[in-house]
């Protein structure tokens, strides 16, 4: 494999633009769903985790009168 030097930031730009044109990007409807998805798993967590905070502190509150 070899590695190319760019010796221009001009063309290290054309070069990036050009790699990126590679890359085949999700729809719109594949983003969207993806974010909800990952908001929803996100807030899911986010109230196991306090539900478990709080049981603990409840725990260590009764464990430590």
């Amino acid at each position: 494999m070899e590695i190319k030097t760019t010796s221009s930031p001009i063309n290290f730009l054309k070069e990036v633009r050009a790699e990126l044109n590679k890359v085949k990007w999700p729809a719109k409807q594949d983003v969207v769903k993806m974010t909800g998805i990952v908001i929803g798993v996100s807030v899911v967590v986010g109230v196991l985790l306090s539900g478990f905070d709080l049981a603990f502190t409840k725990i260590f509150e009764l464990v430590l009168k």
